[in-house]
C-alpha cells in the first residue's frame, strides 16, 4: 500500500483521491509483479453508458494520471472520441488534461483518422494514436492511409459476435 496508508484509506481522504484510490492500489499490485515498464492503465473519463459517470471527470481523471505517471507505468491508453458519432464535443475533452498530468507514454483513442492522428502526434497531444475500429474494417489501414486511399465503412452489428464476419472479411486495397 502506498505510504503506508491503512485498508481504510486514510492516506487517501477526499472524494477525488478516494475515487481514485482503488485503481491506483491496483496497479500498485499489478506492477509488484510485472514491473512499471511491463503495465500500462486504460481509461475512459467520457464514457457514460450503463449509468456509469463520473460528477467531475476532468478532476478526477488527472489525479489518477498524476498518480500513475508517479507509478512510472509503461503508458496510459486515453478512449475519448474525437471523431464519428460518439465524438466528444472539443470543450469537454480530458486528454489534453491528462497529457499534462501523466509525464508517460500517452495513446489516444477514438475515432481518429490519418490527418487527426498525424497532428495529434505532431502537437505532442498523444505520443500513440490507436486505430481500433479502422483497423477491423481495414486490415491494411497504415497502406490506406499511406496512399490516401478510402476506408472501408466498419460493419459495427458484427463486432464481438464470436465469428469471423465482420473481422476477416473486409476487402484489402487491390494489388
Amino acid at each position: 500500500m502506498r505510504d503506508g496508508a491503512n485498508r481504510r484509506g486514510d492516506a487517501y481522504g477526499g472524494s477525488i483521491k478516494n475515487r481514485v484510490r482503488l485503481p491506483v492500489e491496483v496497479a500498485e499490485a499489478v506492477i509488484g509483479v510485472w514491473g512499471p515498464g511491463r503495465v500500462g492503465y486504460r481509461v475512459s473519463p467520457n464514457f457514460s453508458m450503463f449509468s456509469m459517470s463520473d460528477s467531475t471527470p476532468a478532476e478526477t481523471f488527472s489525479h489518477l494520471a498524476h498518480e500513475l505517471s508517479t507509478l512510472r507505468l509503461g503508458y496510459l491508453h486515453v478512449i475519448e472520441p474525437v471523431g464519428g458519432p460518439m465524438a466528444t464535443p472539443l470543450e469537454t475533452r480530458i486528454a489534453p488534461a491528462l497529457r499534462g498530468a501523466f509525464r508517460g507514454t500517452l495513446i489516444v483513442n477514438g475515432g481518429y483518422d490519418a490527418r487527426t492522428g498525424t497532428a495529434a502526434i505532431q502537437s505532442g497531444a498523444a505520443d500513440l494514436v490507436a486505430f481500433g475500429v479502422s483497423f477491423l474494417a481495414n486490415p491494411d489501414l497504415p497502406l490506406r492511409f499511406r496512399v490516401g486511399a478510402p476506408l472501408n465503412p466498419p460493419d459495427f452489428g458484427t463486432f464481438y459476435a464470436g465469428e469471423g464476419k465482420g473481422y476477416t472479411d473486409y476487402p484489402a486495397l487491390a494489388a
